[in-house]
């Protein structure tokens, strides 16, 4: 098998630090997401997710840390921006977050969850070509974004159906 070249390796270093800086921001999200919904059972939710999403963003950590692949600082603090950002956009910012907002934000949190999904779909085809890839147990990850998706998508479908009900007259 031909070793990777190095700017294979350079591909795969800016793949992996795009979705280090994705996770970066969904931790913002979820932790927004907690501290807004304070006192209910969304903020165990939330808690929970986050705990579990920090877990996945060891992993890439240690994966770029054997591959000896920098975090890219830049890519971090563009995904911290943006996901501020998109709450002054959904009107978010500071206040409780409800209706539409909160939809948008747990769509957000999807696409998200599916990315990281994907990500470790691909490190498992992709660990056949690069030796180095191989130790994470990517099915296990990726079936804990699976059920990740399935607890969130539960959470949309509530707050869509709030967030486009009629007001009572």
């Amino acid at each position: 098998m031909n070793e990777p070249s190095a700017l294979r390796i350079a591909h795969l270093g800016t793949y992996l630090n795009d979705h280090l800086a994705g996770s970066v921001g969904a931790l913002e999200l979820v932790e927004h997401l907690a501290k807004n919904n304070s006192g209910t059972p969304l903020e165990e939710f939330f808690t929970h997710l986050h705990v579990e999403i920090s877990a996945d963003q060891d992993v890439l950590r240690d994966l770029m840390h054997t591959l000896e692949m920098e975090e890219s600082a830049v890519r971090k603090a563009g995904a911290w921006v943006a996901e501020k950002l998109s709450r002054v956009k959904l009107g978010a910012s500071e206040e409780k977050m409800g209706g539409s907002a909160f939809l948008q934000s747990l769509e957000g949190l999807t696409l998200g969850i599916t990315g990281k999904q994907l990500l470790w779909r691909t490190l498992a085809a992709a660990a056949e070509r690069f030796p180095q890839l191989k130790g994470p147990d990517y099915a296990k990850l990726e079936q804990r974004a699976v059920v990740q998706l399935d607890l969130v998508e539960e959470k949309r479908l509530v707050a869509s159906r709030q967030a486009f009900q009629e007001a009572p007259e």
